[in-house]
């Protein structure tokens, strides 16, 4: 008889397949009330290696770490219109504390905008003060209707940065550092996510934004996944706060701003780029646990020795390794929840191979397995290592160029992105063409220049149109 799979396979139903491996892989865990979800060590591991690597790159672009409070005076919201009527739907409201009704309701931060600009306009007197660069680490509240784990929740963790500026150019210059050397840099070099970067079309922006830069990725169905955000706010919130400050010649200004963020919509895109039939597979500069040694048999204590110098010497040498000396459960069962976990290099050795000098390195990426001496193995692993994460990275490029089709009408459009992208000329694509690519759940993810950069201050006929399903 056949062994049943352990995961749904994705080519037969891609959501339960991602289902299946958030519950298997031990990542996730719906919380007690709707919408919301506990997130299980092993996938929170991951998601502190994420805060790590963008809060290295965030302060790296001059921004400084911060902390703002999670009730915003209802009134906050009503100053900024178009963002108050953007955020609406998605709003939590506290009306009793206390056990006494509130003078004036609360909202549960769906982002801090509004909050943070009140305190900016305080802290902000002089041109001296500018730019002021600030980010946090928090979680926000957006009452989600239809929930996915890690993708859309009512409640999930990010960073959100703010900034105000002397003058326009200055807020779209650092909006787009933070996009390409934040971001993009991120996604490409940790995540191996080969994102695309763009602006959105203006039906799309930011509830207050005059710009939306976006990192948009294609996932193993062909969807695209909104990654992270950067936005120009221009002087909307800066007007409505209040937020000026005195330039060179001692004349008032106000303030031009920016907002940013990325979220824990990170891990659902992890997982969708690169999970495949046997679970995750984790890019080694991201993994909590770089490399598992696995001790296959032990029968005198010999071979769990010998496990354990190995994980000590990588770990001297920088390498993230645990060992797996659980030899009381079968070897192929704890391996299968290796390769769930996507722990990107096992290292198996038993009496056998203790006995010939040897080891057996099995890769996670493409499932080969290699016998090397034991005494050079701790020397090879770093090299390996960087290889698998090439090697990730190129097969998601490779899978994304497949799956992407230039196009010459808003039907091939459609019919493109029903397995993939579609790249059309702007000009092209009217309000009625939105509309009927939105019959069919295809979206212009954003725009870009002819050859993949930012727009900038190209004519319509030079720019193209990034259209899919998405998340």
């Amino acid at each position: 008889m056949a062994k049943a799979p352990i995961l749904t396979p994705r080519a037969d139903d891609f959501p339960r397949w991602y289902q299946d491996l958030l519950n298997k892989a031990e990542l996730a865990d719906n919380g007690p009330v709707r919408g919301t979800m506990v997130i299980r060590p092993y996938a929170y591991a991951l998601w502190e290696r994420m805060v790590a690597e963008v809060d290295t790159r965030i302060k790296a672009a001059g921004a400084e770490n911060a902390y703002f409070p999670l009730f915003i005076p209802e009134s906050y919201l009503q100053r900024e219109a178009e963002h108050v009527e953007g955020f609406s739907p998605e709003l939590a409201i506290v009306t009793i504390g206390g056990g006494k009704e509130l003078e004036e309701p609360v909202v549960v931060r769906p982002t801090s905008e509004t909050v943070i600009g009140e305190f900016m306009a305080k802290w902000v007197q002089s041109y001296r003060d500018l730019p002021l660069l600030l980010n946090q680490w928090a979680n926000v509240v957006r009452w989600e209707l239809r929930p996915r784990m890690f993708l859309r929740t009512s409640e999930f963790l990010w960073q959100e940065g703010h900034t105000a500026h002397v003058d326009e150019a200055d807020a779209r210059a650092y909006a787009e550092r933070i996009l390409r050397e934040v971001y993009r840099d991120f996604m490409v070099e940790v995540l191996a996510m080969p994102v695309l970067i763009g602006a959105k079309i203006a039906q799309e922006r930011f509830a207050g934004a005059t710009n939306t830069l976006t990192c948009e990725a294609m996932m193993g169905d062909g969807k695209a996944l909104q990654m992270g955000t950067s936005h120009e706010l221009g002087q909307n919130f800066a007007t409505a706060f209040d937020m000026t400050y005195l330039d060179e010649h001692g004349q008032q200004q106000t303030c031009w701003t920016t907002s940013w963020g990325v979220s824990t919509r990170m891990m659902g895109g992890l997982i969708m780029a690169h999970g495949d039939d046997a679970g995750l597979r984790i890019p080694p500069r991201l993994a909590s646990v770089q490399v598992v040694v696995l001790v296959v048999r032990d029968d005198d204590g010999s071979v769990a020795d010998a496990a354990r110098r190995i994980v000590s010497e990588l770990t001297a040498a920088g390498v993230r390794a645990r060992i797996d000396d659980r030899v009381e459960t079968g070897f192929g069962r704890r391996a299968t929840e290796w390769e769930l976990k996507g722990v990107p290099l096992r290292v198996e050795v038993g009496p056998r191979d203790l006995a010939a000098g040897d080891v057996v390195i099995a890769r996670r990426d493409d499932g080969s397995k290699t016998t090397v001496p034991l005494e050079s193995v701790v020397g090879d692993l770093p090299g390996l290592l960087e290889e698998v994460q090439h090697d990730l990275l190129a097969g998601a490029t490779a899978a994304r160029d497949a799956r992407t089709f230039d196009v010459g009408t808003v039907d091939e459009a459609i019919e493109a992105a029903a397995t993939g992208f579609a790249r059309i000329p702007w000009r092209l694509v009217d309000d009625a063409a939105i509309d009927r690519m939105g019959t069919s759940a295809v979206t212009v993810r954003c725009l870009q220049t002819t050859d993949g950069d930012l727009p900038g201050d190209e004519a319509d006929d030079e720019l193209v149109a990034v259209c899919a399903r998405s998340y």
